[in-house]
């Protein structure tokens, strides 16, 4: 039986910790044909030694360039704009976590599930564990309302590690190029907002990786409840931390694909920007009658005090 090719797209930095085991686990996947393309962000410990190991056991497999730091958003644009073509499939990957080993075709029976033809995606729940594999909660919750335009513009459900996509998707994202990688929060954010405004979203419930919790985290889950989560976002919101970063994302996403999108879509996402530059009249009128939600109660309603703040 032939079996499906994919495309995994890895980023490293300083992870020569735990690099072995999410290796072991990529080379571990069941039933599909996997190519590796690593891009090292400037690495000033041993990843690349440890990496070179496993290059020269699987110099069929696995290819790796050493490069200047970009930082993660810019270096995963960077593996985007290089991926080969010809693959069924290209996964994300971050460089401390262990998939399962069922990870990759679990993803791919889902897509093909959807109509074919279009950009498609599949993200998934994580097992969230310590550093030393032991698990501790299943993030994210499974979201309960539509993977649509209306919720990606303002909220990211999908986690970038847990993502794959199909060739259609990624021609989408590599062939329109963000003018401004300042402007994109996150790289997954990115995709998650053109896959759900021109394809589909598929999300599972299933953790389909183990994802590791650690201080040297770029980004990633948190273990908090949600009164210490909502704390450490209340300061980093009076700090300035957060200010207009969605408004500027939302910006972004028009300049590059206006052209492209329907008018309801493309009327309504410059009508929440130009609300955030409207008297605070106008900005309460609008948020009794906005299409653009989050998944849960208590965020889609901090959601609405920041627009009327003019904050987005």
């Amino acid at each position: 039986m032939e079996r499906f090719k994919v495309q995994v797209l890895l980023s490293t930095y300083n992870g020569d910790k735990y690099i072995d085991d999410q290796m072991k686990s990529l080379l571990s996947q069941e039933d599909v044909e996997l190519h590796i393309v690593i891009r090292d962000d400037g690495s000033t410990d041993g990843t690349m030694e440890r990496l070179k190991i496993f290059i020269e056991q699987y110099p069929d497999r696995i290819c790796i360039s050493e490069n200047e730091n970009l930082g993660v958003v810019g270096s995963f644009f960077d593996l985007i704009g290089k991926a080969s073509g010809g693959y069924d499939y290209y996964a994300f990957c971050d460089q401390d976590d262990v998939w399962n080993n069922d990870k990759l075709i679990r993803g791919i029976s889902l897509i093909n599930q959807m109509r074919p033809g279009q950009p498609l995606m599949y993200c998934s729940t994580t097992q969230m564990v310590d550093q030393y594999l032991n698990p501790l909660n299943i993030w994210p919750n499974s979201p309960e309302k539509p993977l649509s335009l209306y919720n990606a513009l303002i909220e990211n459900v999908c986690v970038g590690c847990t993502v794959l996509i199909n060739e259609e998707a990624l021609n989408m994202v590599r062939n329109k190029h963000p003018l401004n990688l300042e402007n994109i929060i996150m790289h997954d954010w990115w995709i998650y907002l053109v896959v759900s405004t021109f394809g589909e979203v598929v999300f599972d419930s299933e953790p389909s990786i183990l994802y590791r919790q650690h201080q040297s985290n770029a980004l990633g889950g948190s273990t908090d409840d949600w009164m210490n989560k909502w704390k450490k976002r209340f300061k980093r919101f009076l700090k300035g931390q957060n200010h207009y970063i969605l408004s500027n994302q939302a910006k972004e996403f028009m300049v590059v694909y206006a052209q492209e999108m329907n008018h309801e879509e493309s009327n309504e996402i410059h009508k929440l920007i130009q609300t955030q530059q409207q008297n605070l009249f106008k900005r309460v009128i609008y948020i009794m009658m906005t299409p653009f939600y989050r998944q849960s109660t208590i965020d889609n309603l901090v959601f609405k005090m920041v627009l009327i703040a003019g904050k987005l």
